[in-house]
């Protein structure tokens, strides 16, 4: 039943659903969240939280089409990376007046396999590259 549902959601409203879901789990471990589907030039950031003195920039993929080509993680392509790495860049910029206390900065995906909402944390799961 609940399967049934879910494949008649638009994509959208799994992508919010999916991010609801990954929040929720990172609150139940701790995390702060400080900004939600934070927008730049450069791209987007699902969920930006704090754990400790520790900054993380989280990307949120759920598996929305079913199909079982790609694993939803592997859908955090180098463009993808990058469009990250550069808001996440410019969030620091704007905002380090606020961030005098965090000591370590990380790059997480939370990957929500639907319909269950099964949920799997990759802690720094990418850097930058030089």
């Amino acid at each position: 039943m609940f399967k049934k549902l879910w494949q008649k959601i638009s994509r959208k409203e799994k992508g919010k659903q999916a991010e609801e879901i990954a929040e929720k789990y990172l609150i139940s471990k701790g995390y702060k969240v400080l900004a939600k589907n934070y927008r730049t030039r450069f791209g987007e950031i699902d969920l930006i939280v704090q754990k400790g003195n520790t900054l993380v920039f989280v990307e949120v993929k759920s598996n929305f089409s079913g199909k079982d080509d790609f694993l939803p993680e592997e859908k955090v392509d180098l463009l993808k990376r990058e469009k990250i790495l550069r808001t996440a860049e410019l969030y620091l910029l704007k905002n380090f007046k606020n961030l005098s206390k965090i000591k370590e900065m990380r790059l997480d995906v939370v990957v929500v396999r639907m319909p269950g909402a099964e949920v799997r944390h990759y802690e720094g799961a990418f850097y930058k590259e030089e």
